[in-house]
């Protein structure tokens, strides 16, 4: 501390402030070690997944550019059909219409001899050996993944019914319901209104302007852990009709036109709906929401 004292001295900055800083870390962070370590494990896990990601990639790359492209014909490669495939190719190096046969479900094989011109390139004993060290590669990423979720359940219990309270948000499941509370904490007490958590995600209107001139509106940096969740579970709900997110993000979506405005709208109506839940203990309820439109309507015709 007195280090960063006298590194700050030249600045034009209160001691008091910086020790006040130095205490109690970052404007609105959750400083509880329950929520940091929560926090690790679910930023690790992503990380994790998108390493999976990418490894899934560079084997269907391989395999493409040795003449196997699998996913023509198949919506996932890494599913059982494309891993006794990619098996077979491992141990031979080729496959045959009796192999291929045995390896295809009953759908599918109404359609083998298209199915047999894309599988009809050749590997070498090096690009085997490589072939089974990517995919040797991808299991222990898979299997690291698991230890990381059950690491993930046992930490969950402090947090159970805080998790049952997001999930009840169509769009929100068990994994993002976890995702969020690592982020922004169990305890709203460090913001003091939903406006403050907003601006604090990011998620709120830049204020650009100089010489009576606004030159950006765009949204601020903020965090973008909890932001890119958002707007992801706010794709989620934009794809459906029937719930009432879904369509106050459609009615807006005909206002304003601009899908990426109205994702980011909808990714804050989340983030607001969140925060009050966590701060008042309450569960999603659609009816209040419909009780509210209903009785603005009757108001307008009046």
């Amino acid at each position: 501390m007195k280090d960063l004292l006298e590194i700050s001295c030249g600045l034009d900055v209160h001691k008091d402030k910086i020790v006040a800083c130095i205490l109690t870390g970052p404007l609105g962070k959750p400083t509880n070690s329950e929520i940091r370590e929560f926090r690790d494990l679910n930023r690790y896990r992503k990380s994790v997944i998108r390493d999976i990601t990418s490894q899934k990639n560079r084997v269907e790359k391989f395999l493409q550019s040795s003449g196997f492209r699998l996913s023509s014909f198949i919506s996932d490669i890494f599913g059982a059909l494309g891993r006794n495939i990619i098996r077979h190719l491992i141990e031979h190096g080729q496959i045959d219409r009796a192999s291929l046969d045995s390896c295809l479900k009953t759908k599918t094989r109404n359609h083998i001899d298209e199915i047999l011109m894309s599988v009809n390139g050749t590997l070498s004993e090096h690009q085997k050996a490589f072939l089974k060290i990517l995919m040797d590669h991808y299991d222990s990423l898979k299997g690291h993944l698991a230890e990381i979720e059950k690491s993930l359940e046992a930490d969950m219990s402090p947090f159970a019914l805080q998790v049952e309270q997001l999930s009840s948000i169509y769009g929100i499941s068990t994994t993002a319901s976890c995702a969020i509370i690592a982020e922004i904490g169990i305890d709203m007490k460090p913001f003091k209104t939903a406006e403050h958590i907003c601006s604090w995600a990011g998620l709120c209107p830049g204020n650009n302007e100089s010489a009576g001139k606004r030159k950006s509106t765009s949204v601020t940096k903020g965090n973008p852990c909890i932001k890119s969740m958002l707007c992801g579970i706010a794709w989620v709900i934009a794809g459906k009709r029937n719930p009432y997110l879904s369509a106050w993000y459609w009615r807006l979506k005909q206002k304003k036109g601009a899908k990426k405005a109205t994702i980011i709208a909808l990714a804050r109506k989340l983030l607001v709906i969140i925060y009050t839940m966590l701060k008042q203990g309450t569960l999603f309820d659609e009816s209040c929401f419909e009780a509210r439109r209903k009785s603005c309507e009757q108001k307008q015709l009046s």
